[in-house]
């Protein structure tokens, strides 16, 4: 997912909002319960891009009919080193409808769950502005 990516890697979270759907799920590493809806995955999407440093894509998978897609990325989250995967399911219209999340290890997943924790009040709200 080029778009997805370049933006990411940019920092145009205006231009990864614009890529969601407005029922995308969003799923955490870190939270049992998905998020639905775009106004809270792209506030969450904005907490994560406030959290992860030296955040970079370093592969990027594509299934066969071009709609489900795996970006790589290594990041650390207040010193803790992480390896992560968004995985990326788009809807008809070229959308993204699911984005799932998923890192490791174990300390680097309980650093990102600490850190967005922190930001969770501002997230909810950054949602309820949209």
């Amino acid at each position: 997912m080029r778009a997805f990516r370049e933006a990411v890697e940019a920092g145009d979270l205006d231009a990864v909002e614009a890529l969601l759907a407005d029922d995308v799920v969003f799923t955490s590493p870190v939270v049992f319960k998905p998020y639905p809806g775009k106004a809270i995955t792209a506030a969450i999407l904005r907490g994560a891009s406030r959290v992860f440093e030296d955040f970079r894509y370093v592969r990027e998978l594509t299934g066969p009919d071009g709609r489900d897609h795996a970006l790589v990325f290594t990041a650390r989250v207040d010193g803790r080193e992480l390896t992560g995967c968004d995985f990326i399911h788009l809807d008809e219209d070229g959308l993204i409808d699911e984005l799932m999340v998923m890192v490791r290890p174990l300390s680097g997943a309980q650093a990102l769950a600490a850190a967005m924790g922190a930001q969770f009040d501002r997230i909810a709200a950054e949602a309820q502005a949209s």
